[in-house]
């Protein structure tokens, strides 16, 4: 598993009975997660005390309990020098991944070295932590998202980050239109981040399910590839796709035309009460070197 370990400003103190207690700067939130499914002591007295509650309802979604928790609030991660707002959101939120620094690492360390300038193309953006990350490493990036407030935040977060000026284009649109569209105008990318919903639906008012479409959205995005390209993350959060899925995937798609080599795993929260390592989702990943 790649463990997400470099955090300073992010604590996964506890787990236990559908439920994280994390530290989050100066605050503790406790959220449910499907993935703890064990029953153990709640060890740390911040489970009674914490500075707000994400409480699920029968009906479907849920709600914030707040007791000290802000409207936002800042956390950084000093690996990398980058810095983010925090709100709480809808269905649990709070408009950061924290494992996906691990990823952030990896591929900030393939930027800097590769001695050229990069041009990426992330989509599924969300509030831009991948996206400011590859900036920081010297990359231009194109963030795509069809949420135009998830864009804004991406936008909020450059410039927490010293990158309000950077190379950075942001697009509110549907991230498979705006592929074809890319192909069509001849664009292309030395690397491609992509981190697609679980479920959703298309423009349209169609369907969206990861794992009927990861294929064909793939294969339609290695189509934007260059002809040197640098890599290609793939990101799930989806119960049931395993990682080595989406690397045969990217088997088919890019490696059979690049060559290169790809690695699939796990990514987790290491957690301070246990010492053990919460599952928090699965990457695939493919690169001419790393």
């Amino acid at each position: 598993m790649w463990t997400a370990d470099k955090w300073r400003d992010y604590e996964l103190i506890d787990s236990s009975d559908g439920e994280r207690l994390e530290r989050w700067g100066s605050y503790t939130l406790i959220r449910p997660d499907p993935q703890v499914i064990w029953k153990d002591a709640k060890k740390s007295k911040l489970w009674q005390n914490a500075d707000a509650s994400y409480h699920r309802s029968s009906k479907g979604g849920g709600g914030w309990e707040k007791n000290r928790l802000p409207d936002e609030w800042q956390i950084g991660y000093e690996s990398l020098g980058l810095r983010f707002t925090l709100r709480p959101m809808g269905f649990k939120h709070t408009g950061l991944f924290p494992e996906q620094a691990v990823n952030w690492d990896w591929f900030s360390q393939l930027i800097a070295k590769s001695g050229r300038k990069i041009k990426l193309l992330n989509l599924f953006g969300y509030t831009g932590g991948a996206t400011v990350a590859a900036a920081k490493a010297g990359a231009s990036v194109c963030h795509v998202d069809a949420a135009k407030g998830m864009v804004a935040q991406a936008k909020e977060n450059a410039a927490l980050s010293g990158l309000a000026d950077a190379p950075i284009r942001y697009i509110v649109d549907d991230c498979k239109k705006f592929v074809e569209r890319e192909i069509r105008r001849g664009n292309r990318y030395d690397a491609i981040i992509m981190d697609p919903p679980s479920y959703g639906r298309g423009p349209n008012g169609e369907v969206w399910k990861l794992e009927d479409n990861i294929d064909q959205l793939v294969n339609l995005t290695a189509g934007v590839l260059s002809d040197d390209p640098l890599f290609f993350l793939i990101n799930s959060y989806t119960t049931g796709l395993s990682p080595s899925a989406m690397g045969y995937i990217l088997a088919l798609r890019v490696k059979s035309r690049y060559g290169g080599k790809i690695e699939s795993d796990e990514i987790g929260l290491p957690v301070t009460s246990s010492g053990a390592v919460l599952p928090c989702g699965s990457s695939s990943r493919w690169g001419v070197s790393w």
